[in-house]
């Protein structure tokens, strides 16, 4: 079963650092193993001061976001599209969500929002399934355009496990050190 366009979010227990308290949209999953990007690490970096031409479409707060620690000198981007022409270079990915070729420039589509990433985070076959086994990642569904867009990822952590039902809506509340608790 494949967990494309799902989320990934780190349980309290996931020691590492790269991790933490993240929450990752898996943008591929399937027998050779499973990418996406991290949504809430956003960097001071400016997409202005990065990719100029894009920062008058970029969604607030309109910073460059780490996508994970693989592929660091890659940029990644995602958009959603009412109207993802064939020749507007949008592949669609799910929902309304596509990646967007950052070379043809914003002119070349009409993006709702945007999304700049660098690096992505990546798992080998059966890593990212030995994981969630072990109990370091929860698996929920995706809101895209809330979750992927959202003006103020420092708290998107929290708001995904809140809006989940049961005991999993608790784990919002654990605080960052855990021996504060």
């Amino acid at each position: 079963m494949t967990l494309r366009g799902r989320l990934l979010v780190a349980t309290p227990q996931l020691a590492d650092p790269n991790f933490s308290r993240t929450v990752v949209l898996l943008l591929d999953h399937g027998d050779d193993g499973a990418f996406g990007v991290v949504l809430n690490r956003a960097s001071d970096t400016r997409v202005a001061d990065a990719i100029e031409p894009w920062a008058e479409v970029a969604s607030a707060p309109g910073v460059v976001f780490l996508g994970g620690p693989v592929g660091t000198d890659q940029a990644i981007g995602l958009g959603l599209s009412a109207d993802p022409a064939p020749e507007a270079r949008w592949a669609p990915l799910f929902a309304d969500l596509g990646s967007v070729d950052l070379e043809a420039g914003p002119t070349a589509r009409s993006l709702q929002q945007f999304r700049l990433f660098v690096g992505y985070a990546g798992w080998g076959v059966d890593q990212l399934e030995a994981e969630i086994e072990e109990g370091s990642w929860f698996v929920v569904d995706a809101e895209p355009p809330v979750d992927v867009f959202s003006a103020d990822p420092d708290r998107l952590w929290a708001d995904v496990l809140r809006r989940q039902p049961g005991r999993t809506a608790w784990f919002a509340n654990v605080p960052e050190d855990l021996s504060t608790n």
